[in-house]
């Protein structure tokens, strides 16, 4: 029952951040820019959700993307933003935390 509700919550095959992030991937941020002023990964950008349509050109010939935000959820729709216009390369990290730990 559990891989059954795993298979339909995920969002596709699981990825290593890890190794994704030592390959210089693009760090995204999408939370406001008051809570990345509160803590934030070494060397992400913030472009919160509501300005990522509008700065798509940021994105362009970047090799891997990650987005991540506070629960995983805006990181969620940003990701579909960059999809519907063409990113094939991106990656929802989910919580800032979680993509902290392998950012050295």
């Amino acid at each position: 029952m559990l891989n059954i509700l795993k298979q339909l919550f995920s969002s596709g095959p699981s990825v290593d951040l890890k190794a994704i992030i030592s390959e210089g991937a693009y760090l995204v941020d999408v939370r406001t820019p008051g809570e990345y002023a509160e803590g934030n990964v070494k060397g992400s950008v913030n472009i919160p959700l509501d300005r990522v349509q509008s700065q798509l050109a940021k994105f362009k010939n970047k090799k891997n993307i990650i987005v991540f935000c506070r629960s995983g959820g805006r990181s969620a729709q940003a990701k579909s933003i960059l999809e519907q216009n063409g990113f094939t390369n991106v990656v929802n990290g989910g919580t800032w935390t979680q993509v902290n730990q392998y950012v050295s």
